[in-house]
């Protein structure tokens, strides 16, 4: 009896914390933001009721639903180049580079652009593609145009360009740790058995670096979904995504309620993607043991 109120105090004093962060800091805003998409807005000011009038605006309004739709695209745009740019750099550090010493410094130069601001990866994007920006200015030394070009900037192209840069490392790290970890003598077996490259790839190491992939899909997609800056930055006429709606409905708009129900939705969106991502890991996971 002792030892269990010994382990159950342990226990107490081992989580209290992390728990009390997590409600105070997590939990309680969560709950508050979606009773406040509830409510009722009465110009200027917004009350608490019981409602579905703000949700029902949100699927209604083909303003929000036409974003939403647009966000999603984007996102899964960033996230298919992402993993076309991403995983072939890790498996070209994993099974290419030989010297350890080569293989951390490029890996090194795929995590370094993380420790740079974010607004400032950002908008380095709209100076390469300005009017003024190094390509024009490379397609005009070269003879190909005449006077600068607008179409690279301020249109959803030039939006999943700097996305895809600004979050082709989320992609890479967990591709290249699964990679990392496989066992050589899979793949050696494979060679012994007679088995080419390309099918030692396809049966062996692909399936193998599936759970890699997901994890690096997940976190680009929620990271893209989510982004705000790019649309802004580089972004045009259409190039308006959810977080930019949030972020107008919590400021200029000083509608809460529906700001709340529109960031409701996106959390219900998100946890929903995260249970998928989730089956997707287990399904594929393959014991290396």
């Amino acid at each position: 009896m002792m030892l269990s109120r010994r382990n159950f105090g342990s226990f107490v004093a081992l989580f209290s914390m992390p728990f009390a962060w997590a409600l105070v800091f997590m939990i309680v805003p969560y709950l508050i933001m979606i009773s406040v998409g509830f409510w009722t807005r009465q110009f200027p000011l917004f009350y608490p009721d019981f409602q579905f009038g703000n949700f029902a605006l949100v699927f209604s309004d083909p303003q929000y639903t036409t974003v939403i739709l647009r966000t999603l695209k984007i996102a899964a745009i960033v996230t298919l180049g992402a993993l076309v740019l991403g995983y072939p750099l890790a498996y070209f550090l994993v099974f290419t580079v030989k010297s350890d010493r080569m293989r951390n410094l490029l890996y090194m130069s795929v995590i370094v652009p993380l420790w740079v601001s974010y607004l400032l990866r950002a908008y380095t994007w709209k100076i390469i593609l300005g009017t003024d920006g190094a390509l024009n200015s490379l397609l005009i030394n070269a003879g190909l145009i005449d006077e600068p070009l607008t179409m690279f900037l301020y249109n959803q192209t030039s939006m999943v360009i700097t996305l895809i840069y600004i979050f082709v490392p989320f992609m890479v790290m967990p591709i290249f740790t699964v990679l990392d970890n496989i066992p050589k003598r899979f793949i050696e077996a494979s060679e012994d058995l007679g088995v080419g490259p390309f099918m030692t790839f396809w049966k062996v190491i692909f399936p193998l670096s599936l759970g890699g992939v997901v994890a690096g899909a997940t976190m680009t997609f929620c990271l893209s979904f989510g982004d705000f800056v790019a649309p802004v930055l580089v972004g045009g006429p259409d190039g308006t995504m959810v977080a930019n709606l949030l972020q107008t409905q919590f400021g200029a708009a000083l509608n809460w309620p529906l700001g709340s129900a529109l960031a409701t939705l996106v959390l219900i969106l998100v946890l929903v993607l995260l249970q998928i991502s989730s089956r997707l890991d287990r399904a594929g996971r393959v014991d290396l043991g």
